[in-house]
C-alpha cells in the first residue's frame, strides 16, 4: 500500500498543482485580483507565479483586466458547463421518473461557493413549464433548493453566507432580512421542505428538498406554475421526492471515487 502511495505521488505534476490551485485562490479571492494578492494568498515566489498567469492568459483560463489585475478567463466557462452536466448525468433517470409522477419539472442543484448551481434538469410534459439552464447559478434565500440547505446549517453559518452574498430581492415577496429567513428555517427543517413561494419569478413555485449523502450539498426541487403547483400537489409529492432523493443520493456516493 506505501508502495502504491509513493508511486501515485511521483506522477504528480507541480507545476500543474500550482497552476489549479492559483485558479482555486483567484476563484476564492472573488474571480479577480492583483499578482501580489495571489503571491501573498498562494505563498509562490514572484516569478512563479508570473509564469502561471503568463501561461494561464495564453491558455484563455486568466484574463488581464486594465488595471493590471488578473480575472477568470472566458474559456473556463465550457469546461465548468460540462463538468456541471456530467455531475447531474447520473441522477437524471431517477429525475425522468418524478417527471412521470408529478407532471412538472425536476431540477437537480448543488452548494458551491455559498450560492447554488443547477447541475440537471427534466422538463415538464406541460406546454406551460418551468425551465432552468444548467449551469445558472442563484442565491440560498430566495431558493427552495437553497433554503432546504441552509435549513440544515448552524444559524451563524447562515448568517455568514447571507452577509457574504447579501439577499437581492427579486420579486416582491424575496425575503431580503437575516432574520425573517432565519424564523422559517426550524419549519423547514421539521417538515423535510422548503418552498420557493414566487420568491425567485412571480407565478411559479418551488418545492425542494435535500438530497443525502451526495458529493457535495445537494439538493432536489419540482417547479412550476403556482395554479398546479397547490397546498394538495405538495403533501402529495413530498413523499415521492424524499424517495428520488434519497435513491440519488445513494447512487452519487457510489459513482465517487473513494478517499483514503
Amino acid at each position: 500500500m506505501e508502495a502504491t502511495v509513493r508511486d501515485a505521488d511521483s506522477q504528480r505534476v507541480q507545476v500543474v498543482e500550482r497552476a489549479f490551485n492559483l485558479l482555486n485562490v483567484l476563484a476564492g479571492l472573488g474571480g479577480c485580483a492583483t499578482a501580489g494578492e495571489l503571491k501573498a494568498a498562494t505563498g509562490l515566489a514572484g516569478p512563479t507565479v508570473h509564469r502561471l498567469l503568463h501561461t494561464l492568459t495564453g491558455l484563455g483560463v486568466v484574463h488581464q483586466l486594465s488595471d493590471r489585475r488578473y480575472a477568470l478567463g472566458a474559456n473556463l466557462v465550457p469546461l465548468g458547463e460540462s463538468a456541471t452536466r456530467q455531475l447531474g448525468g447520473p441522477a437524471v433517470p431517477q429525475m425522468q421518473a418524478l417527471v412521470a409522477e408529478l407532471g412538472e419539472s425536476v431540477n437537480l442543484a448543488a452548494m458551491e461557493s455559498e450560492m447554488i448551481v443547477y447541475i440537471g434538469q427534466v422538463p415538464s410534459p406541460h406546454t406551460m413549464r418551468m425551465f432552468t439552464e444548467v449551469g445558472r447559478r442563484a442565491h440560498l434565500h430566495s431558493t427552495g433548493v437553497g433554503k432546504a440547505l441552509l435549513a440544515g446549517m448552524d444559524p451563524a453559518r447562515v448568517r455568514e453566507i447571507l452577509t457574504a452574498t447579501g439577499m437581492p430581492s427579486l420579486t416582491e415577496k424575496t425575503l431580503t432580512r437575516p432574520e425573517a429567513l432565519l424564523e422559517q428555517l426550524p419549519r423547514i427543517a421539521a417538515q423535510g421542505y422548503a418552498l420557493d413561494d414566487e420568491e425567485q419569478e412571480m407565478g411559479v413555485r418551488c418545492l425542494a428538498v435535500v438530497v443525502p449523502h451526495g458529493p457535495s450539498p445537494m439538493g432536489l426541487s419540482v417547479s412550476g406554475p403556482t395554479g398546479r403547483m397547490h397546498d394538495g400537489f405538495v403533501r402529495h409529492a413530498v413523499p415521492l421526492m424524499r424517495r428520488t432523493a434519497v435513491e440519488i443520493g445513494r447512487r452519487m456516493s457510489r459513482l465517487s471515487p473513494r478517499r483514503g
